[in-house]
């Protein structure tokens, strides 16, 4: 059997688990259709763009035709397919090779919550790592996570794809580890990811603030910022904000303390989970301490 097809039955297998597919680019783990800018708005897209997570199919006809074209890798689209994919990188993978690798790590967090890791269906990607498929909870929109877990343990949800088994690049081949069917997501990886509860629309009440009028300004503004943030940027837009009143904490301005709380209380608010919230603050705040500029030379 030729690469060819090949690729073609591991998108057909795919797509016949219920997964939605779409194409790779040959040898990539890159989307093989157009971007927003590119797009033609005829075919699919004659009422507007629509991107790779829309246009992913179970359809084995759509699928045919779609292969017949060139080898396509195969991309699964997490959300559409009902899936929430635990990502375990390798310690390479992330730059540091002192530090655990993600499957190290997500197996003591599985021991920590008094349980062995799950027996679900997983696959070795081309670099080593592993991907942990779980079906996911109806009723919840997870989201993509980098690091809320811990360290080398990301998750794909909606907004969010995997490759394959089946797809080959460079570095090599992702292969089926265990071919069960996917468990149910972990109650206690649940309780991170899980969006917090949308909170009744309001004025944003922060901690009383010991600090400069312009520092108290920048502030209130980027929480309200957060608060605002549409679903999909929200997770960017914290990060952003917190990054940009860093250099306030730097400043002796604002205690560092205080900004923590009132980014905590925005991004919750915006539906951001609790995990996710703290990380990317500190993230940020961490990154703005490092870099930023003297007062006078800002």
């Amino acid at each position: 059997m030729s690469e060819h097809e090949e690729l073609l039955r591991a998108a057909l297998k795919a797509a016949a688990r219920g997964w939605h597919v779409f194409p790779l680019r040959p040898g990539t783990k890159r989307p093989a259709l157009h971007g927003e800018a590119k797009c033609p708005r005829t075919g699919p897209c004659s009422d507007g763009h629509r991107k790779w997570e829309d246009r992913a199919t179970t359809d084995p006809d759509r699928i045919r035709a779609a292969w017949s074209t060139a080898p396509f890798n195969v991309g699964i689209a997490t959300g559409p397919s009902g899936l929430l994919v635990v990502d375990l990188d390798t310690s390479e993978h992330k730059g540091n090779a002192d530090a655990p690798c993600g499957a190290t790590t997500f197996k003591a967090l599985c021991e920590r919550a008094g349980h062995a890791v799950p027996d679900t269906y997983r696959t070795r990607t081309a670099s080593g790592g592993t991907h942990l498929y779980f079906t996911a909870p109806t009723g919840i929109r997870l989201s993509n996570t980098a690091g809320t877990v811990a360290a080398s343990v990301d998750t794909r949800a909606w907004g969010g794809y995997v490759v394959a088994a089946g797809s080959v690049t460079p570095a090599g081949r992702y292969e089926t580890v265990c071919g069960s069917v996917p468990a149910s997501v972990p109650g206690w990886l649940l309780s991170i990811l899980r969006p917090a509860p949308a909170r009744p629309a309001g004025p944003l009440r922060l901690p009383a603030v010991d600090g400069s009028r312009a520092a108290v300004a920048a502030l209130e503004a980027e929480c309200a910022e957060v608060a605002a943030a549409p679903e999909g940027l929200r997770n960017t837009t914290l990060n952003r904000s917190a990054f940009k009143v860093g250099r306030f904490v730097a400043w002796g301005d604002l205690p560092r303390h205080v900004v923590e709380v009132a980014f905590q209380e925005a991004g919750q608010g915006a539906g951001l989970a609790d995990a996710e919230c703290r990380t990317t603050i500190r993230s940020a705040l961490d990154s703005s301490l490092r870099t930023c500029r003297p007062r006078e030379a800002a």
